[in-house]
Formats: structure tokens, C-alpha cells, sequence
């Protein structure tokens, strides 16, 4: 056979082979932030048992397969719906995109270690809002989004200021962490219980919410709850999304984000502006700009740089809380036109993560914080009257109190082949010096008309004082599996907290020293584990402590007149999960008990002012449970609720007779907590028909049940239920692919309600609820992978 023969024969078998393989290769992205996906399972789904694994994406998203003898491949990932592509001839790629899944308990975390692990494998309780569940939603304010996770109800105080209650009453107190992207948004010491108005919600992939103390990982002020947003990163190829929204009440807000992926490089940026003037409450107009950016750099396979920035600001008219002859008239007056908020946060960070093997893993995070929070704030404005009650005169105060730090975080993770076992250990290093200054404020009132018409500032500070705060801590976490079903979690904790204090008042001005340190050196463990019993059904139970130093501010200002202790916790709580009616249903359930020792609570004062006082006990109990059911694939069901007794064990006050200068304590032993609901439930049914696809709609019900306004279980509020629907359609096809309306409907039934009652010696006050609002957008986005 001549030589040129025999290489022809060997080309056309080599080419024969190669073309009879049909290599396909694809990429698989998130349908709603457009990241790539990786570890997404590959499988021949003309396999009747599904078993045949052909490959799974990299880091990119990225998969090449034969398909040989395929003519339909399935994919599948954890907390994503499972889909199907039918092989085509002479296609030889595919770009896929999966949705986040709305009904699954086997979700995928990040908070419960800094790792990514599967929720069943986590001994807390711990819930997830993807972005799937965001994009349906269109909040305009994050309460609309929090607010359907059990156990959680977040106050809305309007123009995005909040509260929250969490295994806990609804409090202003530092009993929550919130955090970006696993760092705390603001250094311990410095809680504010609005501080979610400094995040970008527009750049929030998804929400992971702790509940429960969560210290032995986290540290301090992780004790109802740990929210932790993770911000969007670069999409494959690249994505950009715009949106414009209004509604009858002025508000408006355009979003606009956008990012790309070329070779190892890969950006996000997104942000948004929102305005509202003359709306349904007086006095109540504010703009907020919020922006993000992220960069990543792949160094190599195993190394990757994150760069990340977030600037946020807030102006605020501040309004106040109304009586309740103008709450119960709609009269939504202010009772003054001259309080304010206005607050500049901005973050940046830096990570470096390196990958030595599939057993280990390495991050360095370093951050910058700088932060400013200037009011006049409607809550400190107070009366002063004689011991007969009869008027005297008005106060107030400005304040401003600013922060900077410089941190760093890191975390090293190893797995061992001993018990199938997993190490993590960390160091975390915040040093955020801070300052505070408030000035005293004369306010004129007509007395007459119950109205405050301007104030005078005096020049005379009420507190002037500068803070070094410096955190340092370390934690490791521990995990074995005995066997293939238990998984046991051991966490501990330590953390110094210092606080030097330094006062710019002139000495002899104020009966604080002019200079004071305070140390606070914590142990926080945890305990806790998991049983699977195989299809979809399990236990899990965890023992942990949670830790609350007193704030800067209530230690240093001069208003707080009790010397406050730290508060910690005790945490035992169990649930379990349980899948029904081949996996249409989920269930999820939750018990606990909470006891508080020294926890720091609001105390009403006789002029409406509040100071914090150490309580000698409390005890919170409670379950906690959600239902999800999807009968078929175009309607969900979604049922979440939690039922909480929040008692006093031991707390008492102290009365004054002014008239007589006589004293008289109060015991409140074995009464309930003071805004405390003993049932919160949150219900959602959704319509996606398949007729007509990119059509959603929804119905969503929020019930606050009745509560104590006043720790001596007197006086009560009825609570409110109330109804929201939702509506949109997203074009996937035509002309006009990519572009979305939608419209929601909050509040329809247009019920008068308060987000929260309290109650004081001269009647309640009353946090007034929007009444029915109607919001309208548009969007367009394009995508390329």
C-alpha cells in the first residue's frame, strides 16, 4: 500500500471518529443576574435512571460533552430549577440559563461558615431570598422582601428607615448584624437600627437571613438575627438592565445596572436614585443615591482577586409619629417641619482567595469604612412640664456622629479524611475610631394647636466626646460526620473589645470623666448538628451563645443616666425538614428558646424619651415554620409564619410621684414584653401560566397579630392584616425581548394600620403604614454569554 494511501485511510478514520463524537459545548448562566454558574450537573436525560454524569461547568460556566447517543441533556444544581435541552443536528453550542428555585428546601448558603454548603448541612436556621423571588417582587423598600422570611418582621418607618424584630420584640436595640458580602456593615458599638439604608438593594444577588444568635461566627450583636446581602458579581459575556418605576404617591426611582466578563477580568456596576416630594404623609420628602461596583481578576485557576465598593446617601425629612386622634382621622400632619436625617456610608474591599486543593481553601479580605449620620431627630424632641403636668417648655438636640475603619478578615478551611471532617479558622481586626457631638436645641411649641414651629440652637453641646474602638477577634469551627447521615458542628469564638473614650467637653461640664476605658473580653461556643434521613427529610438541633456589649453611645452620652452591663443569651432550638407529595411540598420547622441575661431594653421615659436599662432576665420562646407547595409547575404556594412568647423573667422599674418625691418600683416579673406579637405570618400565592410565558402574578398576605404597648400589659394594640398584590410580564421573545412592566398593588384593601404602637403616661403614639400604594415600572435588559 503506497505511503500516501495509508494516510489517507488514517485521516478519514481520525476524521470519522472526531465528527461521530458531536462535541457540544455551552455555557450556563443565572436567568436573573446572568453570573455563570459552576458545578451545574450535566446528564444524559435519555437515561431512564439519570445517572449518566457527562460533566459539570467550571468556574466560567462552561461544559463540553460528546453526545453521542444523547438526544436530550438534562442539568441540574442545587437551589435551581432542574432543565432540559433537546439536542439539535448540526448545533454544536447552547447558551442555558436556569432559574433560581422558589420551592426547594436543598438551597445553598453562604453565611452558615463562609463556605458554600448546602443548606441541610447547616445546624441553624437559617433562609434564603434569591433573586428570582427579588425580581418578582419589585421592592421598592427591602422590609417588602424580609418580611416574607418566618420569623422576621422588619418594621418599615418609612423612606427606607426601619426597625426589625427577630426572636425578639420589635426593638431599636443592637440585637442584629447586618452585613455585605459576610463583612458588618458598621464596626460593633455603633449599631443603628436603620442602618439597612445603607445598602444597595438594586446590586443584592441574594439574602441569607440567621436567625438566632449567630456569634460564635460572627460576633457581637448577631443574637435575634444575621442578615447578610450578597452583591451581584460580573455576569458571563456581558448583561446590562435599566428601569424606571413610579407610583401615586411621587415616589420615583430609576435602576440601572450592568457588567461584563473578557478573559479574566470580570465588572459589575449598578445603583440606583430615588425621589418623593408631597407624598400621602407631611413632611416625609427624601432622595437616596445608592451604588456598587465590583471587579474581579482571575490570577489564575486557583486564585481569584475581588475588589468591591459601595456608596450609599440618604436626606430624609423625618416626620415623627402621630396621636391617636390623628391616626384614627387619617390626619398624617407632622406636628413639625424642621427635623432631618441625612447619612453618607461608603464601603471598599478587597479579597484574595486561593484554592491549594479540593481539601483547602484560603481568603484574605481587607476593609474600609467611612460613614457620617447628622439629624435632628423627632424622637428627642421632648416637653418639659412641672409635677403638676402643666407645660413649661421644649427641647431638642442636632446630632452628628461619624465613623472610619480599617479591618481585615481571614479564613482558612481544610478537609480531612479523618470522620470526613472540616476545619475553619479565622482572625478579624476592626479598628474604627469614631466621634459624636450633640448640641442642645430651645423648640417653640404652640401649645394650643400641639405643634412645634422652629427651634434655636443654643451653641451648648449636650456631648462632645471621640472614641478609639478596636475589635479583635478569632474563631474556628469544626465539623465531623461520624456517619454518612449525622453531621455534628463545634464553633468558638473569642472577642476583645476596647473602647477609650475621650471627652471634649471642658472639665467639670458633665458628670462623665473626661477620659474612660472599657474592655469586653467574650467566649462564644456553639454546639449543633444534623441527621439526614434520606428523601428529604431531616433533623437538626443547635446549642449556641450570643453576646451584646452596651453601645458607644449608651456607655458615653449624657442622657443615659444607668451604667449598662453586657447582655448575653443562651440559644436551644431544634427543627427539621421534610419533603411530601414527590417534592411538591416542603415543610420546615423550628423550635426555641432564648434566655436573656442583662438584656439591654428600651425604658420609656416620663418626657417620651427612652434611655436603655439592663433587664435582670428575659426569655424568648418560640416556633417557627413555612409551608411551600407547587401542585404543578405554573402555581406556587408559599406559608410562613412564627408564633413567640417574649416574657420578663426579672425586670423592674422605678416610678417617680413628683409631686410627692416618692418612689415606687414596678416589678414586671412574668409579664409579657412590651411589642411583642405573638403571632407573625406572611402567605404568597403565585400564577406563572405556561401559556403565556414571562406572565406572573401574586397575592400576598401579612399578618401582625395583637401586642402590649406598655411593659405592664395595660395597654394593647389590635394589629392589622393586610393584602398585596403583584403583577408583571417580562418579554422573552420578539422585538420587544427583554423588556418588562409590572405593577403592585400594596396595601389594597387601603387598611388603616400602624407599624408600631407605644404607649406612654399621656396616650399611644402611632408609626403610621402607607395607605393602598400603586406602583408602576418598566425595565429593558439585554444579555450576551
Amino acid at each position: 500500500m503506497k505511503p500516501f494511501t495509508l494516510l489517507y485511510i488514517l485521516f478519514s478514520f481520525v476524521s470519522a471518529v472526531a465528527l461521530g463524537q458531536n462535541n457540544f459545548t455551552g455555557t450556563i448562566t443565572d436567568a436573573r443576574t446572568h453570573e455563570p454558574i459552576t458545578g451545574v450537573a450535566v446528564y444524559n436525560a435519555d437515561d431512564p435512571n439519570n445517572l449518566k454524569n457527562l460533566a459539570h461547568t467550571d468556574a466560567k460556566g462552561h461544559f463540553a460533552i460528546s453526545t453521542d447517543g444523547v438526544k436530550i441533556l438534562r442539568f441540574s444544581i442545587v437551589g435551581y430549577d432542574t432543565q432540559l435541552y433537546a439536542i439539535v443536528k448540526g448545533v454544536t453550542s447552547a447558551e442555558i440559563v436556569l432559574e433560581p428555585a422558589t420551592i426547594d428546601l436543598q438551597q445553598v448558603v453562604v453565611s452558615a461558615s463562609r463556605e458554600r454548603q448546602a443548606r441541610q448541612n447547616a445546624p441553624i436556621t437559617i433562609s434564603k431570598i434569591n433573586a428570582t423571588q427579588m425580581h418578582d417582587t419589585k421592592a421598592t423598600a427591602l422590609y417588602q422582601l424580609l418580611n416574607k422570611v418566618p420569623g422576621v418582621y422588619m418594621v418599615n418607618l418609612g423612606n427606607e428607615q426601619h426597625t426589625m424584630a427577630i426572636r425578639q420584640p420589635i426593638t431599636y436595640n443592637a440585637l442584629y448584624l447586618y452585613m455585605e458580602d459576610g463583612l458588618p456593615i458598621r464596626p460593633t458599638g455603633m449599631f443603628n437600627h436603620n442602618s439597612l439604608y445603607e445598602i444597595n438593594m438594586s446590586g443584592v444577588r441574594d439574602i441569607e437571613v440567621i436567625k438566632g444568635p449567630a456569634s460564635s461566627l460572627y460576633g457581637s450583636n448577631a443574637i435575634g438575627g444575621a442578615v447578610n446581602f450578597i452583591t451581584q458579581s460580573a455576569p458571563a459575556g456581558y448583561a446590562a438592565n435599566v428601569s424606571v418605576q413610579g407610583d401615586n404617591y411621587k415616589y420615583r426611582r430609576v435602576d440601572a445596572d450592568g457588567g461584563l466578563t473578557s478573559g479574566k477580568f470580570g465588572l459589575y456596576a449598578g445603583g440606583y436614585i430615588a425621589h418623593q416630594k408631597d407624598s400621602w404623609q407631611d413632611y416625609s420628602n427624601f432622595d437616596k443615591y445608592s451604588a456598587n461596583i465590583k471587579t474581579t481578576y482571575d490570577v489564575d485557576a486557583a486564585t481569584r482577586l475581588t475588589a468591591a465598593a459601595t456608596y450609599n446617601y440618604l436626606n430624609t425629612q423625618t416626620p415623627g409619629s402621630l396621636d391617636s386622634v390623628h391616626f384614627h382621622n387619617r390626619n398624617y400632619g407632622a406636628n413639625q417641619r424642621f427635623t432631618y436625617r441625612k447619612v453618607e456610608a461608603f464601603r471598599a474591599s478587597t479579597r484574595l482567595e486561593h484554592t491549594w486543593s479540593d481539601n483547602s481553601n484560603t481568603f484574605v479580605t481587607l476593609f474600609y469604612r467611612n460613614n457620617s449620620t447628622a439629624q435632628l431627630p423627632s424622637y428627642f424632641i421632648s416637653d418639659v412640664r412641672d409635677n403638676t403636668g402643666k407645660y413649661l417648655s421644649s427641647n431638642g438636640q442636632e446630632n452628628n456622629q461619624r465613623f472610619h475603619s480599617i479591618g481585615m478578615l481571614a479564613q482558612h478551611r481544610t478537609d480531612f479524611a479523618f470522620l470526613h471532617s472540616r476545619l475553619i479558622a479565622g482572625v478579624y481586626a476592626d479598628n474604627s475610631p469614631s466621634s459624636y457631638y450633640a448640641k442642645y436645641l430651645e423648640v417653640q411649641k404652640d401649645v394650643a394647636n400641639n405643634y412645634y414651629t422652629g427651634y434655636t440652637n443654643t451653641g451648648r453641646f449636650i456631648d462632645d466626646y471621640h472614641i478609639k474602638l478596636f475589635n479583635t477577634a478569632a474563631y474556628t469551627q469544626y465539623e465531623i460526620k461520624p456517619v454518612d447521615a449525622l453531621r455534628i458542628v463545634m464553633g468558638l469564638r473569642y472577642d476583645r473589645i476596647h473602647y477609650a473614650f475621650s471627652n471634649n467637653l471642658p472639665a467639670g461640664s458633665t458628670k462623665y470623666k473626661q477620659q474612660e476605658t472599657n474592655d469586653f473580653n467574650i467566649v462564644a461556643p456553639k454546639l449543633g448538628l444534623t441527621y439526614n434521613f434520606g428523601n428529604n427529610k431531616g433533623f437538626y438541633a443547635n446549642y449556641s451563645v450570643g453576646f451584646q456589649p452596651p453601645e458607644t453611645g449608651d456607655l458615653y452620652s449624657s442622657r443615659q443616666l444607668v451604667q449598662l452591663k453586657q447582655a448575653t443569651f443562651n440559644n436551644y432550638e431544634a427543627g427539621g425538614w421534610l419533603a411530601l407529595l414527590d417534592k411538591k411540598m416542603y415543610l420546615e420547622v423550628t423550635l426555641y428558646d432564648l434566655e436573656g441575661r442583662h438584656e439591654i431594653i428600651n425604658q420609656l421615659l416620663p418626657d417620651n424619651t427612652t434611655q436603655n436599662q439592663n433587664a435582670g432576665a428575659t426569655r424568648h420562646r418560640g416556633v417557627e415554620y413555612s409551608v411551600a407547595y407547587a401542585p404543578v409547575k405554573e402555581l406556587s404556594f408559599r406559608f410562613s409564619g412564627t408564633n413567640a412568647r417574649h416574657t420578663y423573667v426579672d425586670y423592674s422599674e422605678v416610678s417617680t410621684n413628683y409631686a410627692t418625691g416618692t418612689n415606687t418600683v414596678i416589678s414586671y416579673n412574668g409579664k409579657r414584653m412590651n411589642n411583642a406579637p405573638a403571632w407573625i405570618a406572611n402567605s404568597e400565592i403565585t400564577y406563572k401560566p405556561a401559556y403565556a410565558e414571562g406572565f406572573r402574578l401574586s397575592a400576598e398576605w401579612q399578618h401582625i397579630n395583637q401586642y402590649f404597648t406598655n411593659p405592664a400589659n395595660t395597654e394593647t394594640y389590635s394589629g392589622y392584616n393586610i393584602y398585596n398584590v403583584r403583577l408583571g410580564y417580562d418579554m422573552k421573545a420578539g422585538v420587544l425581548k427583554g423588556a418588562g412592566i409590572w405593577l403592585n398593588a400594596l396595601n389594597v384593601t387601603d387598611k388603616l394600620y400602624a407599624t408600631t404602637v407605644t404607649s406612654n403616661q399621656y396616650g399611644d403614639t402611632y408609626n403610621a403604614a402607607p395607605p393602598r400604594t400603586i406602583t408602576l415600572g418598566i425595565s429593558y435588559s439585554i444579555a450576551k454569554h
